[in-house]
């Protein structure tokens, strides 16, 4: 017997609240609480920062990893096509619960100016380190917003993914940003074992707080497959801003920074722009915008790389 949360007002002045990418096939959908449906969750929203392996993998600080989504629930992976979820920082501010009563364009529910920014804030506060508060995605405006990314593992079970398995194939630039986020899918992704593939969704905030780390599990299947090519190997990405001919070519892990142990990235000093840096999934640690057509065995796209164009208006202050 489910037992089920209402959802109430109390979501929308969540405090320090962060992101996740919202979807039924994702894991810990109904919070982390055995027999109930949480319909204003923000567990899986949990930043990771220093923890053990087996803390920040997938999320099992809090047993994220432990609450998969329903059996027949997939996130689908149409080859050679787009996908989409909802960022937010809680369940309750998307079209997945109280039937979108309480979602609007952005991630914490809320209305912002188009051209949001710590110089244009329609109202809302700065956070104490001078970056956009709400929502929390850790920026000062869309063009600083890092990116974040979709990564792949071609195994049914969770307990077998691993860094040397799990393959970034999507990447969108300039997120989080809005709540309705569109990824790219190879062309040439092969099809998943019949009961489907594991999937992880990654972002690294680009300062404006912890330099903290995001993970989450999806189970998903690629649809429309054409080609039989398997992934590669992934290997740990690199800094790589100042010269774009040391980017590490190929597949390529998800990066984890910050952690007690298993990090894949190191990185000191600032970047071009005068910050300090940060990893980031975008050109800095060598990944384009868009499908990752360059992560199969034996060049196994024969297409151009598809970006997904999108009219974001970026404006940079």
């Amino acid at each position: 017997m489910w037992s089920l949360l209402t959802v109430s007002t109390a979501f929308i002045t969540l405090a320090n609240a962060h992101m996740a990418a919202w979807h039924p096939a994702m894991y810990c959908f109904n919070g982390t609480t055995p027999g109930q449906v949480n319909y204003n969750t923000n567990d899986a929203t949990l930043p990771l920062y220093m923890l053990s392996q087996s803390d920040y993998w997938f999320h099992g600080i809090n047993k994220c990893n432990e609450f998969p989504p329903a059996d027949g629930e997939f996130l689908e992976l149409p080859a050679g096509a787009s996908f989409t979820v909802e960022i937010a920082d809680n369940r309750g501010v998307t079209s997945l619960s109280d039937d979108g009563k309480h979602a609007t364009d952005w991630p914490d529910g809320g209305t912002h100016p188009d051209s949001y920014s710590i110089t244009n804030l329609g109202g809302a506060p700065l956070s104490s380190s001078g970056c956009i508060a709400e929502p929390n995605f850790h920026t000062q405006n869309q063009s600083m917003a890092a990116g974040s990314a979709f990564a792949i593992s071609y195994t049914s079970n969770l307990s077998e993914v691993t860094s040397d398995n799990l393959v970034v194939f999507s990447v969108r630039y300039n997120t989080p940003w809005l709540r309705v986020t569109t990824y790219d899918v190879p062309a040439a992704m092969p099809a998943c074992p019949t009961d489907g593939c594991i999937c992880a969704w990654a972002w690294i905030p680009n300062g404006c707080g912890q330099p903290n780390i995001y993970m989450e599990g999806f189970k998903c299947k690629v649809t429309n497959a054409t080609s039989t090519t398997p992934v590669g190997t992934p290997k740990p990405p690199v800094w790589c801003e100042e010269d774009q001919s040391q980017c590490v070519q190929g597949p390529k892990q998800i990066m984890i920074w910050n952690q007690a142990e298993g990090n894949n990235i190191e990185v000191s000093g600032n970047d071009l722009s005068g910050d300090p840096k940060s990893p980031a999934y975008n050109s800095k640690c060598g990944f384009q915008d868009g499908a990752q057509d360059d992560i199969f065995a034996s060049g196994g796209s024969s297409r151009k790389r598809m970006v997904h164009k999108h009219n974001r208006g970026l404006v940079a202050f």
